[in-house]
């Protein structure tokens, strides 16, 4: 028995196949079936369909795309650096001195006999600033609250910390103990933090903060540049003993 398909059924079937092709084929090889017996007869009342099918396969062709889309990494603006250069911070009123950076500039933030050898080194240049807050203890044991009052404010910067690296640097013969501490993340407030103490009165300590909504991933030049003052300022602290 033999089967009879009707033109319009193999219209269809071919249709189908061309259909499955496009969605079977990830490389997008695109080949059209048309059987030349759809062309024997009525050849031009099947012109509109092969050129529509033709049409089909190429733009098919055209929209696919071999190589998988990757996206572009973030980029931000190019922050030029000021050349390194350092000044003396010397007061005779204050128990300490040190040298901080040429760009920086000191302002006096003490009201009151508990605050009044605090002070703030402002960069106009980045927006930001290094709180220095200064406390004499009158023994090992308020020194050692001291030490822990600055281990806990570093704390409320954990949540959004990825990590802490802390760096000790010791100079007995000047009575310098410090430790600074680098917070990382890019969400983090201050992302340096330190304290200085000479083990038996003295306590200063120091935090970087900028004035604005944190992103340290693109200030990481700027707080990689600055950590470097941090390091600059501790290495030349000296204090100085009441008169």
């Amino acid at each position: 028995m033999k089967y009879f398909e009707s033109k319009s059924a193999l219209f269809c079937r071919n249709f189908y196949q061309i259909t499955l092709l496009f969605l079977k084929n990830p490389v997008c090889k695109i080949a059209v079936f048309i059987p030349q017996n759809l062309f024997h007869k009525n050849l031009n009342s099947y012109s509109i369909i092969f050129k529509c099918l033709l049409g089909l396969s190429v733009l098919s062709f055209m929209a696919c795309n071999d190589s998988t889309p990757a996206p572009k990494p973030r980029t931000y603006y190019r922050i030029n650096l000021p050349e390194k250069s350092y000044q003396v911070f010397d007061t005779s009123s204050f128990p300490y001195s040190f040298e901080y950076p040429s760009y920086g500039v000191i302002e006096k933030v003490g009201k009151d006999e508990k605050s009044k050898y605090w002070i703030d080194i402002n960069f106009p240049y980045f927006d930001g600033a290094i709180y220095l807050t200064y406390k004499r203890a009158q023994n090992k044991e308020e020194l050692l609250r001291h030490i822990d009052t600055s281990a806990e404010f570093m704390t409320i910067h954990y949540r959004k910390s990825s990590g802490i690296i802390e760096k000790e640097y010791i100079t007995p013969e000047n009575k310098i103990f410090a430790s600074v501490y680098h917070i990382k993340g890019s969400g983090v407030a201050s992302p340096y933090q330190f304290w200085v103490t000479d083990s038996s009165a003295h306590f200063l300590r120091g935090a970087l903060y900028f004035n604005q909504t944190p992103n340290n991933d693109s200030l990481a030049p700027v707080i990689e540049f600055l950590s470097k003052d941090i390091e600059h300022l501790v290495s030349t602290l000296r204090w100085k003993e009441e008169k």
